[in-house]
């Protein structure tokens, strides 16, 4: 294997997942000046973030009907979408607008997510080459680069209003980029082999999976949702230097990724997953006793290595013990289960931080870290499937 033939292989899905790294980057960036539009405390604010989470539930919901209708246009209908969602920010003024705005964009981001990896796992199948890590090191790449720029510009006075529109353009080059020929399209081979969908879900190894998915995805978006106001508000960091807690995360969550590809090779999946989970519970426990702005980066640096690997190499735990025929409803429904924690886990965790503060928030983080461990566990006592290897 050679990270040339990874790259190729992933050239459409690797695109998508760095536009919505940029996307949520830059929403994430500009959370606080948001959230004061709005004028809503901490626990109204958690509360309007479940609008995220019914935006995003009726997109998982429709996403098979329109990838199925839509074939080799769905990655470049949906990223258009989202372009499109990169506008919904700007009609923030108050707690409807912030609630409207958030529906938009989790149904918008939610749709093209879920399709995105759903393609990658039968890119896996089909080219025999583990795939998972380097586009999700994309993605992450993408996210910690947009909160740090867009951080930056904050701190220098500049509005959304002059962002958002610039990001909506670059999508938008985006969706069309995907409509070139062998971009967007599904991988060789995809449908030539496909058996008829299973009626029943395989749920002994889609459970196990979707919690070790949840409790990732809480901790992700959890993170990028609060970091910003736990450095500016609780340790006293400048206007613009809350963008060091998405930026740091998600640059160190995209070099670890990178990272996962090799590792993968000399620990496996599962010992990775285990060694990751801890190191997130330790990134999150000095992030929540941090004393500086320093130190919690630091601790969210170390949260962001240990939440790096988890997601993609859950996905490819998954992709080995299903066969190919239930692989896509597999993956569907674990990831329907799991992204819930995506929008929930900041709902959540706003009621916490309005009850007892943000620091409660990083010290809740290093439990959910732990429930890593259990998920694990039982996915691993599922058989595996044979995979098949290119000729």
């Amino acid at each position: 294997m050679s990270l040339r033939q990874v790259i190729r292989a992933s050239r459409e899905t690797g695109l998508a997942l760095a536009g919505l790294g940029a996307f949520w980057g830059a929403f994430a960036a500009y959370l606080p000046d948001y959230k004061l539009r709005a004028g809503v405390a901490d626990g109204p604010f958690g509360l309007l973030l479940l609008c995220a989470a019914l935006g995003g539930v009726v997109a998982m919901a429709l996403v098979p009907r329109i990838t199925a209708r839509l074939g080799a246009r769905a990655l470049p209908v949906l990223a258009g979408a989202l372009a499109i969602a990169t506008l919904a920010p700007l009609i923030i003024q108050s707690a409807l607008g912030l609630g409207v705005a958030l529906v938009a964009m989790g149904a918008a981001m939610s749709a093209l997510d879920i399709a995105t990896n759903v393609r990658v796992s039968e890119a896996e199948h089909d080219t025999g080459l583990p795939l998972m890590n380097w586009n999700h090191a994309l993605f992450s790449f993408a996210m910690g680069g947009a909160a740090l720029v867009t951080g930056a510009a904050r701190g220098q006075a500049v509005p959304p209003e002059v962002v958002q529109p610039v990001l909506a353009f670059a999508l938008a080059g985006m969706a069309w980029r995907l409509r070139a020929p062998g971009l967007g399209a599904a991988p060789a081979g995809a449908t030539a082999d496909a058996a008829p969908a299973p009626l029943r879900t395989p749920w002994g190894v889609v459970v196990p999976a979707a919690l070790i998915l949840f409790a990732a995805f809480v901790t992700e978006n959890t993170t990028e949702t609060w970091s910003a106001l736990y450095l500016e508000r609780s340790l006293g960091g400048a206007v613009g230097a809350g963008a060091l807690g998405p930026a740091m995360f998600g640059l160190v969550m995209g070099l670890f990724r990178l990272g996962g590809q090799m590792l993968a090779t000399r620990l496996g999946e599962a010992r990775l997953v285990a060694i990751s989970a801890a190191v997130g519970v330790l990134g999150a426990a000095i992030t929540a006793t941090a004393p500086s702005v320093a130190v919690a980066v630091t601790g969210l640096g170390l949260l962001g290595m240990g939440a790096a690997v988890i997601v993609p190499s859950a996905n490819a735990l998954l992709g080995q013990r299903v066969a190919r025929p239930a692989r896509a409803l597999a993956l569907s429904r674990a990831w329907m289960i799991g992204f819930a924690g995506f929008f929930i886990g900041p709902v959540v965790m706003g009621g916490l931080a309005d009850w007892a503060g943000l620091r409660a928030v990083f010290a809740a983080l290093a439990l959910v870290m732990a429930a890593v461990g259990p998920g694990l566990w039982a996915l691993l006592r599922c058989a595996r499937t044979p995979s098949r290897l290119p000729a």
